[in-house]
């Protein structure tokens, strides 16, 4: 019970203050006038200045509140290496046990740092101020954590704690511990497909002497380089960036003898590639109506540099016009052809025939252009099933269908193959599900019969229409119509002619999404998707590879032809691997190089400035038996909170109010009875 004086004047505060005063110098003229009853006088003057100021008598009934202490443990990834989470539970059994008999004391216990698939690094301090939000800073005894001490999050200045009381760490793990990590000095994040990047980064041997590391360098899983580096000392590599889009390097130093663990013996840097332009050669035999969609399409594209040429006057055509009059450029067949050839990454013959502008010699180069790498597009018409056909030239032997030498002149809507229902250049074509398709018929087919490759398109009477075909390192791609110009134009409708053309010259220039044997990573915020792209009807079991080295089986189920997918929650930050046996994937969730990875020794460095700065200690929990805690004592106020075998936490006063009490002094009969004597008494000592 708390008892205490309040006012409620009955008058605004201006006119007590001025009774006060006027009271004081009258008392005060009374006092040194030495008049009868002076000091009496003023007693009663002072009595009805108070009476004005209304004072009342208070009581209030308090109940006491605990204080309360935290406990935050630490569950990062970290935790789990060497025997560090038997520490952790033992500690934690005997602090639970030893808080428990300090009367007063409210204890919470947090764990924090688990591994969520969005947070990077271990955030404790997040945790402690989520689990005091609810407490005032006057009821909160201290903060104990039980941490390998590699946390994230600590507050610059004791300050920004919101709390006066001390913060504790016990320190898992050991003293000695040996680690090796490779850590990145210069890092590039884009680069220009065909070129090379350098990356720069140095082994660091942690608490052990620098010896040699064997260091291993890959891209998208395969080994590009292996050298012996010394640790300490920074090494640069140049990596080949062979694709656009995502290229994965790795860098693994071979493990360090006794060190902790191996995880952050790899660092990962994800560079996108961009392609410069991509060169395309399209050569047309004669000017026809589907001319303009081939060159529409390509010039439309930004990241395309297109050579266009067309045969406008053949060598056979002879009609007396000297060579000087003619507004003619020469066709540059060997500039093209032989001395330029591989600085294009396509090659489309629009209803090209042999008309004596190419020497025999130059399609014997395309062939080998094909073989080493190159692309060739053939949008073949009539001229594909004449005797001058380009079938009939040393490219037979990488065209995957052979003419019959006749044409089928006849409406007919172009469908999907089952493959073709499959294959990413088709599969999912807008239109494509109906039965006739949704889009506009075609009305000339070159007869042909398929030898090789893959036909993703069929005409009438299940002849081939469109093939698609691998030759050595290159890729080969016949259309046997030559009215997809229809679709461009809108006729009945047309049909999605940009979306067919677009990917199919950019299957054949090896856009990776559009793989048909494909296994692929997808990460879309905590759900990492896995899907596998094939022309087969099963796929096998994915093994899947978390950031900290565990493994998981994910059997896939079918999504649409020719995909198979499967999602799970991607809980670890870092670099994550697939495989299937004969394909992998690497994708990043998060950062490449997660902070929790980064430096995985114990120390009591990182929460000693803290910990100093509000008066705790920071410990380790090892012993040579297994695990000591220091004494934990309740302490009033004070500057330290710990000593050499010892931690405080700060007992608090605060109560809450239950009750409260008021005693008018100056109301009711009380009041009237102080005034009524301090009157009489004046009287009495007067008439004396």
């Amino acid at each position: 019970m708390n008892l205490g004086i309040s006012f409620a004047p009955l008058a605004p505060a201006y006119i007590v203050w001025a009774a006060v005063a006027v009271a004081c110098a009258l008392s005060l003229l009374l006092v040194l006038a030495r008049t009868r009853a002076g000091v009496v006088r003023a007693i009663a003057l002072a009595l009805f200045v108070l009476a004005l100021a209304n004072p009342s008598i208070t009581r209030e009934d308090r109940d006491p509140l605990t204080s309360v202490a935290t406990v935050v443990v630490d569950k990062s990834p970290s935790q789990e290496f060497g025997d560090r989470l038997q520490q952790t539970e033992a500690v934690r059994a005997a602090l639970a046990e030893r808080l428990g008999r300090i009367p007063g004391l409210e204890v919470r216990f947090v764990e924090a740092g688990q591994a969520d698939g969005e947070t990077d690094g271990t955030r404790l301090f997040t945790a402690l101020t989520s689990a005091l939000s609810d407490v005032p800073p006057d009821r909160v005894a201290g903060a104990i954590l039980i941490t390998d001490g590699r946390v994230h999050d600590v507050p610059g200045e004791a300050a920004a704690l919101g709390f006066a009381a001390p913060v504790h760490a016990l320190i898992t793990g050991h003293k000695d511990e040996r680690d090796r990590r490779v850590v990145l000095v210069t890092a590039p994040r884009f680069a220009i497909v065909g070129q090379t990047q350098t990356i720069t980064f140095r082994v660091e041997d942690q608490d052990a002497p620098a010896t040699p590391a064997q260091v291993t360098v890959r891209r998208d899983g395969d080994v590009i380089e292996s050298r012996n580096v010394r640790a300490g000392a920074p090494v640069s590599v140049s990596v080949p960036i062979p694709h656009a889009g995502a290229n994965i390097v790795e860098i693994e130093a071979s493990p360090l003898d006794g060190e902790l663990t191996t995880v952050n013996n790899r660092a990962v840097v994800s560079i996108d590639g961009v392609r410069d332009k991509l060169r395309v050669l399209l050569v047309s035999g004669e000017p026809h109506a589907g001319e303009r969609t081939w060159r529409n399409l390509l010039k439309s594209d930004a990241s395309v540099d297109l050579v266009h040429f067309t045969i406008l006057r053949p060598p056979e055509k002879q009609d007396g016009t000297p060579i000087n009059e003619l507004s003619l450029i020469a066709f540059p067949t060997r500039e093209l052809f032989q001395q330029k050839i591989n600085e294009f990454q396509l090659i489309i013959f629009d209803r090209y025939a042999r008309q004596g502008v190419l020497p025999i010699i130059y399609f014997d180069n395309i062939a080998r252009y094909v073989r080493q790498g190159g692309a060739v597009l053939v949008a073949a018409g009539p001229d594909y099933a004449s005797p001058t056909s380009i079938w009939r030239t040393p490219l037979d032997v990488i065209l995957p269908a052979e003419p019959s030498g006749r044409t089928s002149d006849g409406a007919f809507h172009a469908r999907l193959t089952e493959l073709g229902k499959r294959h990413p250049v088709t599969r999912g074509l807008e239109g494509a599900d109906a039965d006739p398709p949704h889009w506009s018929r075609w009305f000339r087919l070159v007869d042909s019969r398929a030898s090789k490759g893959t036909t993703v398109m069929q005409g009438p009477e299940n002849k081939p229409l469109l093939l698609l075909s691998r030759e050595g390192d290159g890729r080969v791609a016949l259309l046997l119509s030559d009215h997809i110009w229809l679709w461009a134009r809108g006729y009945e409708g047309g049909g999605p002619h940009i979306d067919l053309l677009r990917r199919l010259s950019h299957w054949l220039m090896k856009e990776p999404d559009l793989e048909e044997e494909a296994l692929r990573l997808i990460v879309r915020g905590r759900d990492l998707t896995v899907q596998r792209q094939t022309m087969f009807d099963t796929v096998a079991e994915v093994t899947l590879t978390t950031p900290s080295g565990k493994t998981r089986k994910v059997t896939l189920a079918p999504a649409e032809p020719g995909v198979w997918r499967a999602t799970i929650e991607a809980n670890e930050l870092g670099l994550w691997r697939a495989s299937d046996g004969t394909l992998n994937a690497l994708a990043n969730v998060g950062p490449a190089n997660p902070r929790e990875f980064t430096e995985v020794t114990s120390t009591t460095e990182v929460l000693a400035p803290l910990a100093n700065a509000t008066g705790g200690g920071v410990v380790r929990a090892e012993s040579g038996s297994g695990v000591h805690l220091p004494r934990i004592v309740a302490m009033r106020s004070s500057d330290t909170y710990h000593g050499d075998d010892w931690l405080g936490l700060r007992t608090r006063e605060a109560s809450v109010v239950r009750g409260i009490g008021v005693l008018p002094v100056f109301a009711g009969l009380i009041g009237l009875l102080l005034l009524l004597g301090s009157v009489a008494a004046v009287w009495t000592r007067e008439g004396r």
